[in-house]
């Protein structure tokens, strides 16, 4: 009996090595690319709560696992989830409550789909966003008149496409307050032969929308989870939404804690002293479904509607410079202040003065080389001689190459051919640090991230325009591309050890895509669609 002993022992670790390590799901049959760092291909994953605990070939992880789920996939990409690292996720929520005003061809047509927008939405404020007045024959501003004539007794606020002008009606602007001779501090509110126009550039706006009654509990719920939906079809899994207020973060909680709220959002406060007082006091929120660490500040507007902050004036308008939003002293203040606290600060920055003003605080700051990761949010305009100071001070560029393409029409009359060198440089700013993030600035642009990664590397609009590229030597490959939207996306939020590659030990989020992006040939990169979206393991989209 003694002698068998160490044969039934054997016997019993022969039969559970067969059995396998037991996983809760394996995904085989893929081309699994990795974005680790070596940019590893394989076939199969496993994930057990949550987590990757194999990757291989179809027969390593068939030998090594077992488990509950099996998902062929049928010979298709499987990527990481995309991570947006610069968009409104919030504010994506409330514009699908909103008139949807973009793609209009005229003001004329604007006015008619806000009409039909308010036969179903027949009380209260009419808002709408989305019009962008460079789409247009007559590419000047708009005006209220026609406006004030469809509702003479209803406000009115109808946001441009990059959120830095609006244009409100009579009704609204006498709710604000508003009148012909009122001035005000890093905003315009724009008058012909000194009547109004309704048009308002940037802190103007607020003037208007500060009288826009707040939602409620249900309402805020509805726009996270209307939200959430259309960004997993996108393969979106994570989210920088920039610039909320601190009051939203309990409400996010409390739908995660639910199960709700599954996407993973990285929070940027907005400059406003309560958020600081709030974060301040409370420390920085890091669950693995949201962190709060950092601010969002804007330096300066928008080049579209030349709010934004050049040292030369406007080519097209050489009255007008732009302006910042602040004073400087303000920004440099906040970024002390940030410092100290050992948070994170994201600054909007466009026009080429606004990039200055804000590298060199930053550079003053942080004093010299660190790990802080401070973020300049679209770095567009850039001076020749202001590349390095990224590189000096470890600042990462956080860009939306969707943003060039969509500016590219125009921006060189806005700058003239030489200063237009300097804008949408992403491959020079990649160069500084050896990496950059990407995002989309939705509802700015078009949720979709495969419109980031086809304007990154091929530098076309979806109507492959223009032919030969738009300043093809600021092209990412598609590598530089991919990690854009995953790894040094993870990494500009400090989270590049849980998300961003598919790792042993990292979080199982992934998505299966219905081509290779990086094989297919360019002009059908667009019509790339998403299969399946999974996060944490568990399939939150799946294409119907």
């Amino acid at each position: 009996m003694n002698k068998l002993l160490p044969i039934l022992t054997l016997c019993v670790i022969l039969l559970c090595s067969c059995a396998g390590q037991k996983a809760d799901l394996i995904v085989y049959n893929a081309k699994v690319y990795t974005v680790n760092d070596n940019f590893d291909i394989t076939q199969a994953m496993a994930v057990k709560d949550g987590k990757i605990i194999g990757l291989g070939t179809d027969q390593e992880i068939r030998k090594q696992f077992s488990a509950t789920e099996e998902v062929d996939a049928q010979g298709k990409a499987l990527f990481p989830g995309f991570i947006d690292a610069h968009a409104h996720f919030y504010g994506y929520g409330e514009s699908l409550q909103m008139a949807d005003l973009s793609g209009t061809t005229s003001w004329e047509e604007a006015c008619q789909k806000l009409a039909e927008f308010a036969k179903t939405h027949p009380e209260g404020w009419l808002i709408g966003r989305g019009w962008d007045q460079n789409d247009w024959k007559n590419k000047e501003f708009p005006e209220k008149s026609q406006l004030d004539k469809m509702f003479p007794n209803r406000s009115v606020l109808l946001t441009r496409i990059d959120g830095h002008a609006a244009i409100a009606n009579q009704h609204a602007l006498t709710a604000a307050g508003i009148k012909e001779s009122y001035a005000l501090t890093g905003g315009e509110i724009i008058k012909i032969n000194g009547k109004l126009t309704g048009v308002l550039i940037d802190n103007a706006i607020d003037l208007v929308s500060s009288k826009i009654p707040p939602v409620n509990a249900a309402q805020v719920e509805k726009m996270l989870l209307d939200a959430q939906e259309k960004c997993f079809a996108a393969g979106l899994t994570t989210i920088d939404d920039c610039g909320v207020d601190s009051r939203l973060i309990e409400v996010i909680e409390k739908l995660q804690a639910s199960n709700a709220l599954k996407m993973r959002l990285y929070l940027m406060l907005a400059d406003k002293e309560s958020n600081y007082d709030y974060l301040f006091k409370r420390g920085a929120v890091k669950t693995e479904r949201l962190n709060v660490r950092s601010f969002k500040v804007f330096a300066d507007g928008a080049l579209g509607s030349r709010g934004a902050c050049l040292m030369q004036p406007y080519q097209d308008m050489p009255n007008k410079k732009g302006f910042l939003l602040s004073n400087p002293q303000h920004f440099e203040t906040v970024a002390r202040k940030i410092a100290d606290h050992d948070f994170q600060m994201c600054t909007h920055a466009i026009g080429d003065s606004a990039n200055r003003s804000i590298l060199k605080i930053y550079n003053k700051v942080l004093g010299g080389k660190n790990d802080k990761r401070w973020r300049i949010e679209h770095a567009q305009v850039v001076a020749p001689e202001d590349f390095e100071l990224f590189g000096k001070g470890n600042i990462v560029p956080s860009v939306q190459p969707t943003h060039a393409t969509s500016d590219m029409y125009w921006a060189a009359d806005r700058l003239g051919h030489e200063r237009v060198k300097g804008a949408y440089a992403n491959q020079q700013l990649l160069k500084q640090n050896g990496w950059l993030a990407l995002g989309t600035d939705f509802p700015v642009e078009d949720i979709n991230p495969i419109n980031t990664f086809y304007a990154a590397t091929e530098r076309k609009d979806a109507k492959n325009y223009p032919e030969a590229g738009f300043q093809m030597e600021n092209a990412l490959t598609k590598e530089q591309a991919l990690k854009g939207m995953t790894i040094w996306a993870a990494k500009a939020n400090f989270e590049e050890n849980e998300k961003g590659s598919l790792e042993k030990g990292k979080f199982a989020d992934f998505i299966i895509l219905d081509q290779d992006i990086m094989t297919v040939a360019a002009p059908s990169i667009l019509k790339t669609q998403v299969i399946k979206t999974y996060i944490n393991g568990e399939k939150v989209y799946e294409k119907k």
